[in-house]
């Protein structure tokens, strides 16, 4: 949560605005952040991830049992037309005479019944693997609940997450601008240029640091900022620039 004492008064001066502005700011810099790299994303998107291996998966042995079902399908379908040429042939065996005749058709039954024994093997094959790719299939839809159940939980508690950060950067967005009303064009300009530059555009000095690049200031830099920053406790840190409450 946002720590409510970055609000300034109504009555604040210029350092108190841009420093509550400044704050505002990086706070909402910091949501942000986390909203991109909660640890709650990465197990959203590993549970996804472990999801879309499953469904890739099960499409696989999906595609292969029906693969292998078409193999059956066509040994089923050669052997169908194999045994039906072989009535034929069988049918023309008893009305030939001559022995050579009677010799061809029986070679050629002979070629047929080593086809049919052929499919046979392919279609007995195929059925095993099927039947072994059944009992895969069936494993792997066991696992389909947990699998569905851990993505819709991490969907749900990423949710949660960034709902309460999007409702706490649109807090953040409606103190930002209510500071910025109370801040002059020409500052808010300089502000924002500088926090374009630097991240952070505001530091107090404290003691003879500012806080912003963290480097102490000469006893005539300490006397040039208070001159410069007399009228409205604001000028800029020689060393990086920032705009330094005095």
């Amino acid at each position: 949560m946002t720590d409510s004492s970055a609000d300034p008064t109504p009555d604040a001066t210029l350092p108190e605005l841009l420093l509550a502005l400044q704050a505002i700011d990086t706070q909402a810099d910091q949501l942000t952040h986390r909203r991109a790299h909660s640890p709650l994303r990465d197990e959203f998107t590993a549970a996804s991830n472990r999801a879309t291996q499953w469904e890739r998966q099960r499409a696989a042995f999906v595609a292969a049992i029906a693969e292998f079902g078409a193999s059956i399908d066509r040994a089923e379908a050669q052997g169908a037309e194999l045994l039906e040429h072989r009535q034929r042939l069988d049918r023309q065996l008893k009305t030939v005479i001559a022995p050579r005749e009677a010799e061809a058709l029986m070679h050629e039954i002979s070629n047929i019944e080593a086809q049919r024994d052929e499919l046979d093997v392919v279609e007995m094959d195929a059925l095993e693997q099927q039947a072994a790719l059944d009992d895969q299939l069936a494993a792997h839809l066991a696992e389909e609940e947990a699998i569905t159940g851990a993505l819709s939980l991490a969907d749900q508690a990423l949710a949660v997450e960034s709902g309460d950060i999007d409702a706490e950067l649109e807090r953040l967005a409606r103190s930002r601008e209510d500071v910025r009303s109370s801040i002059a064009d020409s500052v808010l300009t300089t502000y924002d240029r500088k926090r374009e530059a630097l991240g952070v555009a505001v530091a107090p000095l404290v003691g003879r640091q500012c806080q912003g690049c963290h480097l102490e200031l000469s006893a005539a830099e300490i006397d040039t900022v208070k001159t410069e920053a007399a009228a409205t406790g604001v000028t800029d840190c020689p060393d990086c620039g920032r705009l330094l409450i005095v």
